[in-house]
């Protein structure tokens, strides 16, 4: 397999989502608000070892400085973590309003050993349930080395953005689309949508200073 790069930008966007898609929970797994107490995790949860953890926890913190701490609690009480039966974090999803005007699916991670039992797919429900039809579209960012999330966000009715630059940032799309062929079962990987930017994303993203997504 080719050795997939992790500085390569995707983007997607969700116009009317697939209600088909939705499920709930696993047996036993319960979707609630992050607690303040677990905002540790929460930094954690992307990387699948202690040691790039450690690594990325300060660009981590910078970023929820940045982007959710003005907003005061509203990251705790936005922000699904799928926990345990004994009330142990799993995985975490929400959806946030970017620069003010843009909905955007956020940070879906599955913690590392407990992928493929449905959490992901009930995590992108609960998110999406809470958001309004005249919010939609729903955009997010993503990596080819997401590629798994790639097909739930495709099953959702995400579909993949074709501008060259989205925002401040490029759009990596033509290089990624050999590597997802590559990692992606045949059926998932033909059934990706694709579309332009509406001029309601690219209005919201004039405003990108810094992303927020």
């Amino acid at each position: 397999m080719t050795q997939i790069p992790d500085d390569l930008n995707l983007f997607m966007a969700c116009f009317e989502p697939n209600k088909a898609a939705f499920a709930p929970p696993p047996a036993g797994i319960t979707l609630r608000p992050c607690r303040k107490d677990e905002l540790p995790f929460w930094l954690a949860l992307p990387f699948d070892d202690l040691g790039s953890a450690a690594e990325n926890e300060g660009n981590m913190a910078a970023f929820f400085q940045r982007v959710y701490a003005p907003k005061g609690n509203l990251f705790f009480e936005t922000c699904l973590v799928a926990a345990d039966a004994d009330d142990e974090p799993l995985g975490s999803c929400f959806v946030w309003e970017a620069y003010g005007c843009l909905q955007t699916l956020h940070w879906l991670k599955v913690k590392k050993g407990f992928e493929g039992l449905g959490i992901g797919r009930a995590l992108i429900s609960g998110a999406l349930r809470g958001v309004l039809p005249e919010a939609y579209p729903v955009c997010l960012h993503t990596q080819p080395g997401s590629f798994r999330a790639i097909k739930l966000y495709s099953d959702f009715g995400f579909q993949f953005l074709t501008d060259e630059v989205i925002g401040t940032r490029r759009n990596d799309l033509r290089a990624c689309l050999p590597l997802l062929k590559e990692q992606m079962p045949g059926e998932a990987f033909r059934a990706l949508l694709f579309c332009s930017a509406a001029k309601g994303i690219l209005r919201a993203l004039e405003r990108e200073a810094e992303p927020e997504f």
